[in-house]
């Protein structure tokens, strides 16, 4: 499986709560309309939480400012991907979603890349 992961950092002028809710309520929907189009099997949205936690996890670290989100997703192979973005539908579609992206995403600071996901992991 190969997995894009793109860490949101929103635009200056939008709170997270505006940020979070915008990506949900608008983007989200928008990815999910393209599916079969992207032939992505899984997307995900992980939405930064205000955490006691969270922050000391970070100060003892002395970790950099956390994202405003990150999202997933995944195809179930290499093929799937190049076959979603050398599609005429496939590349409609991406221009679609960055055109939106850059409504509530600040681009230039928000660091994208695939990986691949082992098939199975062994026991621990």
């Amino acid at each position: 499986m190969i997995k894009l992961t793109f860490c949101l950092r929103r635009l200056p002028q939008l709170s997270r709560e505006e940020f979070q809710s915008y990506w949900r309520e608008t983007h989200g929907p928008i990815v999910q309309k393209h599916r079969s189009a992207l032939r992505f099997t899984i997307y995900n949205q992980i939405h930064t939480i205000e955490d006691p936690v969270g922050t000391a996890l970070a100060e003892i670290r002395d970790a950099p400012a956390a994202f405003d989100g990150v999202a997933e997703m995944i195809w179930a192979s290499r093929d799937d991907l190049e076959a979603a973005m050398t599609s005429a539908e496939g590349r409609a579609a991406g221009r679609e979603l960055l055109a939106d992206e850059k409504r509530f995403i600040d681009l230039k600071s928000s660091p994208v890349w695939l990986g691949k996901i082992p098939v199975s992991l062994p026991a621990g």
